[in-house]
């Protein structure tokens, strides 16, 4: 069974896809100082997805440069629209494979990153993750209302599997 934290993901995931669609490469990539673009958003939170469930927890690295492009605290890019959401898919699938298999206990448990164990367990890095999907989903927002774009998702949306008593 996939732990409901990583049901919460796979949600926001749908949601932040959502987010984008309709988004034409010319918009996804112009940046509205301060702000980063569209293409920017998606790359950071494939980078942030990539070192937690790819990196760390699987000792793989399938996307090379990316966190010079769009990781924490590096400089403001503009990259491809297209490329974004190439890696984005790949990492993420890479991802649930570790996800997928995440057992209630392991919540508890710290990865390890260049030999030592990081400060926060898996479910706050899971919560962490989830947390940072909202925070740049509200971004991405307000930079299509401010490109003009029109009919953007409103609210969040459809949850049709939801359940919430434990079925025996």
């Amino acid at each position: 069974m996939i732990h409901p934290l990583v049901t919460q993901l796979q949600f926001t995931r749908s949601e932040f896809v959502r987010c984008f669609e309709g988004v034409p490469p010319e918009d996804a990539c112009r940046r509205l100082e301060s702000m980063n673009c569209l293409s920017w958003i998606v790359g950071h939170l494939a980078w942030q997805e990539h070192f937690f469930w790819v990196q760390m927890a699987q000792g793989q690295n399938i996307a090379s440069g990316l966190r010079q492009l769009v990781g924490f605290r590096q400089p403001a890019s503009t990259p491809p629209w297209d490329e974004m959401w190439t890696l984005w898919h790949a990492i993420t699938k890479a991802a649930d494979v570790y996800l997928y298999g995440l057992k209630p206990e392991e919540l508890n448990t710290h990865l390890i990153w260049e030999g030592n164990p990081i400060t926060e367990n898996v479910g706050i890095l899971l919560l962490k993750n989830i947390y940072h999907y909202w925070f740049h989903l509200g971004k991405a927002h307000a930079i299509r209302q401010m490109l003009g774009h029109t009919d953007l998702p409103v609210y969040v949306g459809n949850m049709p599997n939801v359940r919430f008593a434990h079925e025996g």
